[in-house]
């Protein structure tokens, strides 16, 4: 005979604690196996709001509190008058009365009930901005499916109408309004541009996890690159790795610490000399004084970063091992370029022309760092700086 596990109802603590865990970071099945429950039950109540997190909702402090509702009870039933028990309170008649009289009248007037009832009546959810915006819906609509972040889309709207309140948002509400579909203002299918296609939002705190890469000795450590270089005061220091797909396919990336602007290579293998002479072609398409250094990491298709540097006179700073922080800027941009090309999907059919395309998509994006100027601007004010 099959045997059925009963079914779980969180009380508000555990649902607090599953709320807490899950914007830590923890998974799923983490949380679950604290209440000795499969994923799938900690799902429903995390996908209801989105994963985005309900806020505790909170008593007006005008309300009747649930001692002042005991207190009418026990005036009601010794037959005290409604005007006596207000002026005990010192409530309004009217506020008594309606109580009264919305809660069954004196002969059937509860005070546990009137309260719980009470709450239930105080939902009052306040309107999303969206709501009846058109200009908002079809801007957010439009530069989503552009692959913009809601974040780049905010600092944009905010460039665009510093004086007009009604054309502006933050982020966070275009973040609720994709993934709170009771909404109802941006459609859902609009989650498949965001750069994490994911059903419900994850915590930023969630780990990332990364596989080991090549070791090799005869490298200029990152602990040498130069001073201007670490604090991004002059353009042209770079950070650069290999994104990779199915098939043994890699894309080389690139992207200038300065102005965070990117360039994209296409590569026939991951061998050292295939790389080495994609890099070479990219670095040949810069002015001199706009690449002056590449930040890589040890993986082994820099083994020839000694060549790379003698063909373009460009020094070669290797991070330390497992130090993947050492270039975040370009580790950022990989997870932007996710977006474009997914994992596990053969990326050898992308022709430099589709990558160079992509490139130019995300160096149009304002950047928040950038306060929501954009790469290509800020690069091409160094191409001219250097006519």
């Amino acid at each position: 005979m099959m045997k059925y596990r009963r079914r779980i109802y969180f009380t508000d603590k555990q649902k607090s604690d599953i709320w807490d865990r899950w914007q830590r970071g923890e998974s799923m099945s983490s949380i679950g196996r604290l209440f000795d429950r499969e994923s799938s039950s900690i799902y429903p109540l995390l996908a209801r709001t989105g994963g985005i997190r309900p806020p505790d909702r909170v008593r007006s402090r005008l309300a009747l509190t649930l001692s002042e509702r005991e207190e009418i009870s026990r005036g009601l039933r010794a037959k005290v008058s409604l005007r006596s028990i207000a002026k005990a309170l010192k409530r309004p008649a009217s506020t008594i009365s309606r109580e009264v009289r919305r809660n069954g009248g004196p002969g059937l007037y509860r005070a546990v009930v009137s309260d719980a009832a009470a709450w239930d009546r105080a939902h009052r959810p306040k309107p999303c901005k969206l709501a009846g915006n058109v200009y908002l819906c079809r801007a957010i609509s439009a530069k989503l499916i552009r692959k913009w972040s809601p974040q780049q889309i905010a600092g944009w709207l905010m460039r665009e109408h510093p004086d007009e309140e009604d054309k502006r948002v933050s982020h966070e509400t275009i973040y609720r309004s994709l993934f709170i579909q009771t909404r109802g203002v941006l459609k859902k299918e609009l989650l498949a541009h965001l750069r994490a296609s994911r059903s419900i939002r994850r915590s930023r705190h969630a780990t990332l996890k990364r596989s080991g890469l090549g070791r090799f000795n005869d490298a200029i450590s990152i602990r040498d690159r130069p001073a201007e270089a670490e604090d991004r005061a002059v353009p042209g220091h770079w950070e650069g790795d290999l994104i990779a797909g199915s098939g043994n396919s890699f894309i080389a990336t690139l992207v200038e610490r300065h102005t965070r602007y990117v360039m994209l290579a296409k590569v026939n293998n991951k061998d050292s000399h295939s790389v080495i002479q994609a890099l070479i072609k990219q670095s040949r398409k810069l002015p001199k004084e706009l690449y002056r250094s590449l930040t890589w990491d040890r993986g082994t298709e820099m083994a020839g970063h000694k060549a790379f540097t003698l063909a373009t006179d460009i020094n070669v700073f290797l991070c330390e091992p497992h130090s993947p922080w050492q270039r975040g800027t370009n580790e950022n941009t990989n997870r932007l370029l996710r977006q474009y090309f997914p994992k596990g999907t053969d990326l050898s059919i992308h022709s430099q022309a589709k990558l160079s395309a992509v490139a130019r998509q995300l160096n149009e994006r304002p950047r928040k760092t950038l306060n929501y100027q954009t790469p290509a601007e800020r690069f091409n004010a160094c191409v001219a700086a250097t006519h």
